[in-house]
């Protein structure tokens, strides 16, 4: 089992930064999955969450081809490209996946309480309205490339591993 957590100070500057890590997550899974087939197969298993500091992979499995795995998603992290219809396709499924977390009472009101009790924390709301004002392509290029350019990692690695 391996947990790395991608912090960037780029994610807490503002509710549109938030916005483009859930579409930054959301390209690079849909990029991953043709490739991370076999993994799936050999019952590896990752997966990657837009934290709210940054990108969380986490990935286990057996532990010799588990390295492979890694390096396949960090490879797609750094060289990471998407085309635009790729993109209008994503924030299209953002922007449903807010407002139906908006509609729902259980959902709004635990996400007002965390933004209530935690200092910095983006409302699915702020959210929701940043992505109806529009986002461009561009702006997530740049925004990704600043995300690369300030990154803080931690790792947690557990199990029958060498260094």
């Amino acid at each position: 089992y391996v947990h790395f957590h991608l912090i960037s100070s780029q994610v807490q500057q503002s509710a549109k930064s938030v916005v483009l890590l859930d579409i930054f997550v959301s390209i690079l899974s849909l990029n991953l999955s043709e490739p991370a087939y076999g993994a799936d197969i050999a019952k590896l298993k990752y997966k990657l969450v837009a934290g709210e500091h940054g990108l969380i992979i986490r990935v286990k499995g057996f532990n010799h081809k588990l390295p492979l795995l890694f390096r396949l998603i960090i490879d797609h992290v750094s060289e990471f490209s998407f085309t635009p219809a790729v993109f209008e396709m994503i924030k299209e499924e953002l922007k449903k996946n807010y407002f139906n977390m908006l509609i729902k009472p259980e959902v709004l009101a635990k996400d007002l309480h965390h933004v209530i009790l935690e200092h910095g924390k983006c409302s699915v709301i702020d959210k929701y309205r940043r992505l109806m004002k529009g986002l461009s392509a561009d702006s997530l290029l740049s925004f990704v490339k600043a995300f690369k350019s300030q990154l803080f990692v931690e790792g947690l690695a557990q199990g029958n591993l060498t260094c």
